[in-house]
């Protein structure tokens, strides 16, 4: 009995430690003896297709239509195809009236509310262009995203996600969190697309992919961009970060919003580990070691700690180092409290 104890926690105690510490420090030390190529700008810039569902976005649409306008891209190899999911505040007159000026601007207005992947799937199908980048009208393109992304393409690449730069970082709530976050995720994902071009899934808020390996977003999916980039996995095309595209995005310091975003993107996390769990039984793969060990093993994260609470106070009537174990681990728990009080 105290032997099966002893294995389950070490190995919820394993998930947790590898996922969160020794990955990224393997990632880190293979990056030490990687090649890194630079990446050679192609004679020839494509044309783009950007595709975003909104909805009641009149705060923030004019800024990013001319964040993208002001890219350092030919405007003429741009097409800009919004689709308002119902939107019931300005935002769509506000579309209309910059498009107005810049006929590549192109509105879709759905008179329900049919979600996210839905109008995505429909967006493509109207798309003129081979390269199509999706985006949320809530992160705002650097003058030089477009080309960065286009010149990361090469002829085995499928999908190339942008660097996310958070903004607006206040010294109460959990921005300043979420925004060391996102620095270290930026990191990982950047490092797997060079060591073996399996990006464990771009931020959603900006990415790019070519048209042809698009495959219509199931309706009940959440999390679209992981989708989309294990889909590219599956097709044996690879999906890179690249460091040099930037966008802007501000961040939450509520923790009750945070909580809400990271619940529903949590449902879809399983929804995507059910489509894909065919690629985490293949932990000698590439794709497959990152995608326990960067994902899965995140996602199992709740379950493993409470099995870990659940040993280490089993195994603590019995030795005096899994007590000690015990005592830390529910410091650990409490560290968020003291944080917490010690703000208030």
């Amino acid at each position: 009995m105290i032997i099966a104890l002893q294995v389950f926690f070490w190995l919820a105690a394993f998930m947790l430690i590898h996922s969160y510490v020794l990955y990224p420090v393997i990632l880190e030390v293979l990056m030490l003896f990687k090649n890194k190529k630079q990446t050679k700008p192609g004679t020839q810039l494509p044309g783009i297709s950007i595709l975003m569902s909104v909805y009641n976005e009149e705060k923030i649409i004019a800024q990013k239509l001319d964040s993208i306008l002001q890219s350092n891209y030919p405007q003429e190899n741009i097409e800009i195809i919004i689709g308002s999911d119902c939107s019931s505040d300005s935002t769509e007159g506000i579309v209309k009236e910059i498009a107005k000026n810049y006929p590549q601007i192109k509105l879709q207005s759905f008179k329900e509310r049919i979600g996210k992947p839905q109008i995505l799937n429909e967006l493509i199908k109207v798309s003129s262009y081979d390269y199509v980048i999706f985006t949320d009208a809530n992160v705002l393109f650097d003058k030089d995203n477009i080309r960065n992304l286009v010149e990361s393409f090469s002829e085995d690449t499928g999908l190339v996600g942008a660097t996310i730069i958070n903004h607006g970082l206040k010294k109460q709530g959990i921005s300043r969190q979420e925004g060391s976050y996102i620095k270290g995720e930026n990191r990982i994902k950047y490092n797997e697309g060079i060591l073996w071009g399996t990006m464990m899934g771009p931020f959603g808020g900006c990415f790019m992919m070519r048209k042809n390996l698009f495959e219509p977003i199931p309706l009940n999916f959440i999390v679209d961009d992981f989708y989309l980039s294990m889909i590219v996995l599956e097709k044996k095309y690879k999906c890179i970060c690249a460091s040099n595209a930037l966008c802007y995005e501000d961040v939450s310091d509520e923790m009750s919003q945070e909580f809400k975003r990271k619940k529903r993107i949590s449902a879809g996390n399983y929804q995507n580990l059910k489509r894909f769990a065919s690629i985490a039984k293949k932990p000698f793969t590439a794709t497959g070691f990152c995608f326990l060990s960067h994902k899965v093993f995140r996602w199992w994260g709740p379950f493993t700690i409470i099995i870990c609470g659940i040993t280490l106070l089993s195994l603590s009537l019995f030795s005096k180092l899994y007590l000690l174990l015990f005592v830390f681990y529910c410091l650990f728990l409490l560290m968020p409290l003291f944080d917490y009080f010690q703000k208030n």
